[in-house]
């Protein structure tokens, strides 16, 4: 394999080691066969296992969710994808009232074990219906588990534990970050979902971040180590399960709490995190907590103004200098 490997290469490959290692695993979508998939994450898959494992679906975001529940509960492993996490909404039904209760309502007899791929999150100017953050969502709905990588080396490793995972997993893309390169990870790398990743040592505030908003701490992590402020920087890398342990014993090391999150204030998963540490970590704290979001608006489609709306670098030091001023 190649010194670097692109966040959208990883996601094929990711899919492909799954499909090689288990023949139950099926792939299921808009546009994932020949085309490749519209953001090009399904490249090659079709080529190497044909029409019998790679399934072109109709536009019908029911009929992809409903089909993989279906094969999920008689056996398979499916791997269904919804071109833009937008369009969750599309087949909510399936995935907040069937998918995450079946095991629950059978007493245990049937299993579910599907990952919904989703192209998640702004920053490319797609518009109000083509560039939320929806992991926020998911959130809200218990038997679900929320994966959101940031590196193609935990998209290859999540997703190995999303697939083997016997309960759904929701595994969000980020558009922004798919021609990001990393290293490519060894061929038996599986990122046990619910582990959360110290990024960047610091001993002055914890940065929590996910996703795409990952990088953007690292900058201003960077940035404000020219001031002479160190920040520790998580990687969420999973909403559920939430790896509180990691960012509490950061929090023992830092006492000042930051989150980064792309979904809007209201009901984003930092007001859950925040809340657990409210309740677990209290003592810990030095400062305030602060929560650096999303504005709660429609995403503009103008760059300069999605800017506004979605956090940066200089919105998350201007917060850490506050704090460290507290």
């Amino acid at each position: 394999m190649a010194d670097v490997i692109s966040y959208r290469e990883a996601v094929a490959e990711g899919i492909a080691r799954e499909m090689r290692r288990d023949p139950s695993v099926v792939c299921l979508g808009e546009d994932i066969g020949e085309a490749g998939g519209v953001f090009k994450t399904t490249a090659g898959l079709f080529k190497e296992f044909g029409p019998e494992r790679v399934w072109d679906t109709p536009i019908s975001e029911q009929a992809i969710v409903g089909a993989a529940m279906g094969a999920a509960m008689t056996g398979m492993r499916p791997v269904a994808e919804i071109m833009f996490s937008d369009f969750l909404a599309c087949c909510w039904d399936y995935l907040a009232n069937e998918i995450p209760k079946v095991r629950y309502m059978t007493g245990g007899q049937v299993i579910v074990p599907l990952v919904v791929r989703t192209a998640n999150g702004g920053g490319l100017g797609f518009g109000a219906q083509h560039s939320q953050a929806t992991e926020n969502w998911a959130l809200t709905v218990p038997g679900l588990k929320i994966a959101a990588p940031a590196t193609p080396a935990d998209v290859i490793g999540m997703m190995a534990a999303a697939v083997r995972s016997d309960d759904p997993v929701v595994f969000f893309e980020h558009k922004g970050l798919l021609a990001s390169k990393g290293a490519p990870p060894p061929g038996d790398h599986v990122v046990e979902l619910g582990r959360a990743a110290v990024v960047r040592e610091g001993a002055d505030v914890t940065l929590v971040a996910l996703a795409s908003m990952v990088p953007v701490a690292l900058r201003a992590a960077e940035l404000l180590s020219g001031e002479g402020v160190e920040a520790e920087v998580v990687d969420l890398r999973c909403l559920v399960p939430l790896d509180v342990t990691t960012v509490l014993t950061s929090l023992g090391r830092t006492s000042r709490l930051v989150t980064v999150e792309e979904n809007p204030y209201q009901g984003g998963w930092g007001a859950t995190l925040v809340s657990v540490v409210a309740d677990e970590g209290f003592t810990l704290l030095d400062a305030p907590v602060r929560r650096v979001t999303g504005e709660c608006v429609p995403l503009p489609f103008a760059d300069a103004l999605e800017e506004r709306v979605i956090p940066t670098v200089d919105k998350v030091v201007a917060a850490v200098r506050g704090l460290a001023a507290y």
